[in-house]
């Protein structure tokens, strides 16, 4: 798996040069992903660098980068206009505190237990998500438009055209270009830095205009500021409209120009300070809602990344430490005013590739951008990057990250799990990783149960008046149907034996099943005896105590999954 990423020891040089190469791939993103969610860029910018420095530190997971993510995102947008930034801030900081509870608890070893399809699912699905994303940075004349069908609004744009649109397809293959072919000549600098230094020098140098990472910023910040302030004057005056005027007036608001838009948040971020809420039940209820599904979304979207990661280096994460070093990071992170976040598999991605294995290198990512934030100068320098060739950075992510082998396997394995595969991917594309996940485990699960449900059979012996039925397989509620179907109690003689010794009752429903076989042989009159059952089968079976017979010579030893023991 991801053949194209060679495994190596890290070095302090490697880890120091691909932090820097992963700090200027951070800036855009986390001024889109505070975009997405609706506030300022700082609290992206700050995001990224609490998220990233305290994860790196005390996290599970060496090189594994980790900030402001699309994930989270999403689900903070309309959050965010219903209750403002301080809600949002409150949710953070109780989503750190349930993925501490989620690591004290040690519930990150279940992520061990995700079906290889699932994580393909997962890793071509992000690949995807990550390589659509990047066209909306190609695109120029935005504006904030009203959706009719979602009564919402929206950012509309066009593509460029013309010399923009050739100057940045050049940039895109120059940076590309050089990703891949310097490591062929020499590994002493990481690829991805030299790539950016050198078209981000060449575009200040030449008379050659691109969209840079300022007008980014700019663009962005300009829009949230739009986007919410219509939002919020349109809901304020949305109850009292008649149904047929709400389209109408909603087009209006939003083709309304020439208007100054300010940030009415009085919160700086990078700043101590506790949210602005009241400790009422009724505002622990908002903010528990969004608590648990960032918790939850973080921590899938982390943990399978360290899995990747795992799989790239050759090495091994501590997930269970990784859930209390990201609940940390988005405690404080919420404390200082950002919007927290969880790994990013983009951006993690380009650490491995270029050289970034220990911990120094998501350190020095998240302490190059806390640099870039603070000191003028050096800002100044991260705005003359081209936005192209940060897109071609991460088209080569997207190169390393997409499980290309997984499309010859179409006719090598099983139909279910490519079928698995190609799901979760496509959720993943539509919806969202959380969902994706829980989609691909649930049909795997129902498949692994079908699967052994067909596997259980008998083998069956007559011997001096009694039947012995020699069951082999699983016992459990996908396959009490076959079980049952293997007997015929009308037709057996007066003594029957079942022997268990090749089979394991797996948990209540098997045992009902037995009783269920039991019972009909006692309304016959017959006598049957069950051998090598577990101590616990022979507490539960309850129906056919009167005539069952039960052989405790040699039985197993072991638990079966049921509350009535627990």
């Amino acid at each position: 798996m991801f053949d194209l990423i060679l495994r190596q020891r890290h070095n302090v040089k490697n880890d120091l040069l691909s932090g820097l190469t992963v700090a200027f791939a951070l800036v855009p993103e986390a001024v889109a992903f505070a975009f997405v969610a609706g506030v300022d860029p700082a609290v992206g910018l700050w995001a990224a660098f609490f998220v990233g420095i305290i994860t790196a530190s005390i996290g599970g997971r060496p090189g594994m980068i980790s900030g402001a993510t699309g994930a989270m995102a999403v689900v903070m947008t309309s959050f965010v206009i219903l209750y403002g930034l301080e809600y949002l801030l409150a949710a953070v900081i109780l989503c750190g505190v349930i993925q501490i509870l989620c690591g004290l608890f040690k519930l990150g070893k279940f992520v061990r237990l995700l079906p290889h399809p699932v994580m393909l699912g997962f890793v071509n699905g992000l690949a995807i998500v990550i390589f659509r994303s990047q066209f909306g940075q190609l695109k120029g004349d935005h504006h904030v438009v009203y959706n009719n069908a979602t009564q919402t609004f929206e950012v509309a744009a066009q593509w460029i055209s013309g010399n923009s649109l050739y100057t940045a397809i050049g940039i895109l293959i120059v940076t590309m270009s050089i990703i891949y072919f310097l490591p062929k000549v020499t590994k002493v600098i990481p690829a991805t830095l030299v790539a950016i230094l050198l078209t981000t020098s060449v575009i200040q140098l030449s008379p050659i205009e691109t969209v840079t990472v300022k007008d980014f910023v700019d663009t962005q910040s300009k829009l949230a500021l739009e986007k919410n302030f219509k939002t919020k004057e349109f809901h304020k005056i949305k109850d009292e409209l008649r149904l047929s005027d709400v389209d109408s007036i909603g087009s209006i608001i939003a083709e309304a120009k020439d208007q100054v838009y300010e940030q009415n948040e009085t919160r700086k971020a990078g700043r101590f300070g506790v949210p602005k809420i009241s400790l009422s039940w009724k505002d622990f209820e908002i903010i528990f809602g969004l608590a648990i599904t960032l918790a939850a979304i973080g921590l899938i979207e982390s943990l399978m990344t360290l899995t990747l990661i795992d799989e790239l280096t050759g090495s091994r994460g501590k997930s269970n430490r990784e859930c209390v070093g990201q609940g940390i990071a988005n405690m404080v992170s919420g404390f200082f005013g950002s919007m927290g976040g969880c790994a990013m598999i983009g951006q993690s991605m380009i650490n491995i590739s270029s050289g970034g294995r220990g911990r120094l290198s998501g350190i020095s990512a998240a302490l190059f951008l806390f640099c870039f934030i603070i000191f003028p100068p050096l800002w100044k320098f991260i705005e003359m990057i081209p936005i192209a060739s940060l897109i071609g950075v991460m088209f080569i992510v997207v190169i390393g990250t997409f499980e290309w082998t997984s499309l010859r396997l179409w006719n090598k394995i099983p139909k279910s799990d490519f079928m698995i595969i190609a799901i979760v991917s496509a959720v993943t594309v539509t919806h969202d990783l959380a969902i994706a996940v829980t989609i691909g485990v649930i049909i795997s699960a129902l498949v692994f149960a079908w699967k052994k449900s067909q596997r259980i059979s008998a083998e069956i012996k007559e011997s001096n008046g009694v039947k012995t039925y020699i069951l082999d397989g699983s016992l459990f509620f996908g396959s009490v149907t076959s079980f049952k179907n293997l007997f015929t109690p009308s037709q057996d003689p007066k003594n029957v034996v079942i022997e268990f010794q090749n089979t394991r009752v797996y948990d209540h429903s098997a045992l009902e099943a037995i009783n269920t076989i039991s019972e009909k042989y006692k309304e016959l009159g017959k006598i049957l005896r069950l051998k090598h059952l577990s101590k616990e089968c022979q507490t539960l079976i309850k129906k056919a105590n009167s005539i069952i017979e039960i052989d405790t010579h040699h039985d197993p030893d072991y638990h079966i999954a049921t509350d009535e023991l627990d």
